[in-house]
Parts: C-alpha cells; sequence; structure tokens
C-alpha cells in the first residue's frame, strides 16, 4: 500500500497541498486508479500528472483530500494513421490517509 508520510506530517498546516501534490505526482506507474475515471476507457499515460488539491478535513483516525488529477488517455488511430493520440484526461480522487501510519487509499469521485 502506497504511504503518504509527507503529506501527513503537513497536515495542518499550509504547507500540506503542495506536500500532497509533489508526493501525488512522484507515485509509480500505475498506483493511482486512473483507468476507472478516464473518459474513453482507453489505456492511461501516468507518467505526466498533475495534481490540484481541491478540498481536505479530518476525522479521529483520517485525513481526507479531494483533489483533481490531470492525466493522459491513449486514443488508438490518432491523427497521424494509426499512431496513437495522446489527449488530455481528468478526473477527481479522494484521497484517504490513515493518520497512524500514512497509508493512502485512493478512489474515483463521479460528480
Amino acid at each position: 500500500m502506497t504511504t503518504l508520510s509527507k503529506s501527513l506530517a503537513s497536515w495542518g498546516s499550509e504547507g500540506f497541498s503542495q506536500a500532497l501534490k509533489a508526493e501525488m505526482e512522484a507515485l509509480e506507474s500505475g498506483v493511482l486508479p486512473l483507468e476507472k475515471g478516464s473518459n474513453r476507457g482507453g489505456p492511461v499515460d501516468d507518467t505526466d500528472l498533475s495534481v490540484s488539491v481541491l478540498g481536505a478535513e479530518e476525522s479521529a483516525d483520517t485525513i481526507v483530500a479531494k483533489t483533481g488529477v490531470f492525466f493522459y488517455e491513449i486514443s488508438a488511430g490518432g491523427a497521424c494513421g494509426d499512431a496513437p493520440l495522446r489527449e488530455n484526461a481528468y478526473c477527481v480522487l479522494r484521497v484517504s490517509i490513515d493518520k497512524a501510519t500514512a497509508k493512502a487509499e485512493f478512489t474515483v469521485i463521479f460528480e
């Protein structure tokens, strides 16, 4: 499971959003469930993510942040013959961070 220890450590400070953004953008490919939030159902290219923190709150055990994630989706048969085309894609993820362990869970939010 993924841990977001820098985000947890910065919770309650002005640096939380930047820490969460940086940690999410640095995750290994395939960690975020972006394919569940893709518009066209094509393969996802998550090598160049851009994350925006839309809000966050806490409970006794968890920090929950709402994030917007920009990524690319691959469409077969692009503009140049059969070459695949990278198209902009976006989805909203709920990030739940356990306050005791910094373990994170990512869920697509459909709005």
